[in-house]
């Protein structure tokens, strides 16, 4: 097996062109980057769209049932286009990477005969010689999970739009075990990535001219680098108040308020966020240096799940409704006019309807500017589903979510509106959506701002005036806002020689 793989592999076609389709979240967006560094190394060429290729690469989420629906239907689309290549032609290969792979694997080689590659999250090292046997008629799979993999010596092929942002994954896994999430099955055990490559990779992007960087993993704050003698202490880590973990506390590691502190100061003109975090690893000292630092954004997401302590125990977030309240206050007070999101689940197990109601007025209470917010999907292999019974009625689910969201957006809207009026910093992102006429960026608080092209002094006291490109820094005067966005005018370009926002 061995040596055909090998020979396999030193024959393998090094012309072929990959074709990536990334779903889900952000991590995904950075294990396309990794896997496409990882396959350019090995001569194989990236198509730009689906037509010219030879191998479609489909990076694949697992969160929820809706998720992977979406998979199976473009897999079917996939191997009807794969039964319609001429003789003369390439034969199209079909892979699925990613946490699908790893959580379905058996399922997929079955229903799918025409697949001819699966590989899981940390098995992107291996696609070379997958792709090799696939080339060779077999189907090739490899969704072990490990328990080192972080890709730390894999310099990532970043291919965001215009160059000005970047995903940096600093950590894998999660050992949260939260009743209802698949992540821990398909993601594996929580392991951090050395603070020396995360530091370099950033040094490279700063010095290509990206501004903003965004810090990536399944529990991004619980960062914790043991990779050298000096990092390794008897010190437990430090956790948010009235919280709790399912695991014995960690003990020594440099930590994430180490690293947040080390990333900030390579390059104060580059805006730097974090994504996802879990509430209980907001320590004081986390909040004090995001306050600090002009270019650590104030914008903090904060996952509640639901309103109701009973069912944040049976989720086992480890802590209750009066907790997270007593979190937001102190985050608040320490940031003032942080921007805060979250995440909630409408019908998960059990959930009654009062349950729903404690849901609604945390919504009300808090008032987050950005929120995610979905019906329950039952996974297979977690708590949930081997304790607990998805006993919410579809429709009942469906009718909790609307209510959530017409709630969110109500409180989004007049949290929004108290910003019209002052002058926000905008990275620009490009051109709008709708119109050509109007450019799109994101706030310090990551709001979306609307705002029409236009040129704009170069400095305050500068006659001089230039066109506004994606990646540039302006203040925009907000003139009106929605639950969703703002809209404003473009006064002046600008760095971060003034606050986040201000009003005049």
């Amino acid at each position: 097996w061995l040596l055909g793989s090998i020979f396999s592999l030193n024959r393998l076609r090094p012309c072929w062109r990959l074709f990536f389709e990334t779903y889900g979240c952000q991590m995904n967006v950075n294990d396309t980057e990794i896997a496409w560094s990882i396959l350019q190394k090995k001569g194989f060429l990236r198509a730009d769209n689906l037509a010219e290729a030879d191998v479609v690469l489909l990076v694949t989420c697992s969160v929820r049932e809706k998720a992977e629906q979406t998979i199976w239907n473009r897999l079917k689309d996939l191997t009807a286009l794969k039964k319609k290549r001429r003789k003369g032609q390439v034969p199209l290969k079909i892979g699925v990477l990613g946490c699908m792979a790893e959580r379905l694997k058996s399922e997929l080689l079955e229903r799918e005969k025409l697949l001819d590659v699966l590989a899981g999250p940390d098995a992107y090292r291996d696609l070379p010689r997958l792709l090799a046997l696939a080339d060779g008629g077999q189907q090739a799979s490899n969704v072990l999970l490990s328990l080192e993999e972080t890709y730390a010596d894999v310099m990532p092929v970043h291919r965001a739009a215009q160059g000005y942002s970047a995903f940096v994954s600093i950590m894998r896994g999660c050992d949260n075990m939260c009743s209802y999430c698949i992540v821990p099955f398909t993601r594996g055990r929580e392991r951090s990535r050395p603070v020396s490559s995360i530091l370099e990779e950033i040094r490279i992007l700063s010095e290509q001219g990206v501004k903003e960087v965004t810090l990536l993993g399944q529990n991004v704050n619980s960062y914790r680098d043991t990779s050298e003698q000096q990092f390794c202490s008897t010190d437990s880590a430090p956790l948010s108040r009235g919280f709790s973990t399912v695991y014995r506390t960690r003990q020594g590691g440099l930590r994430f308020s180490a690293l947040l502190d080390k990333v900030s100061l390579i390059d104060p003109n580059m805006r730097i966020r974090f994504t996802s975090p879990h509430p209980k690893d907001f320590p004081d000292e986390v909040l004090q240096l995001i306050q600090e630092r002009p270019n650590i954004c104030k914008q903090i997401h904060l996952p509640a799940q639901s309103g109701s302590s009973r069912m944040l125990q049976a989720m086992r977030r480890g802590y209750t409704r009066e907790a997270y309240l007593q979190l937001v206050e102190n985050i608040r007070r320490i940031i003032p006019g942080v921007s805060l999101s979250s995440d909630f689940i409408a019908g998960f197990c059990g959930e009654t309807e009062d349950d729903h109601q404690q849901t609604l007025s945390l919504l009300r209470e808090v008032q987050y500017n950005v929120g995610f917010l979905f019906a329950y999907s039952m996974r297979k292999k977690t708590h949930a589903y081997h304790r607990l019974q998805d006993d919410i009625p579809s429709e009942v689910k469906q009718r909790r979510l609307e209510e959530l969201i017409a709630v969110f957006r109500e409180e989004a809207t007049k949290i929004n509106a108290r910003l019209i009026g002052s002058t926000q910093l905008i990275l620009v992102e490009g051109d709008s959506k709708r119109s050509g006429q109007e450019l799109r960026g994101r706030n310090d608080g990551n709001v979306k701002v609307i705002f029409p092209k236009q040129e704009v002094p170069v400095q305050t006291s500068d006659k001089r005036t230039a066109p506004i490109k994606p990646g540039d820094y302006v203040l925009v005067k907000i003139t009106s806002a929605s639950s969703q966005s703002l809209r404003g005018l473009a006064l002046r370009f600008n760095l971060f020689d003034i606050p986040y926002y201000y009003y005049d």
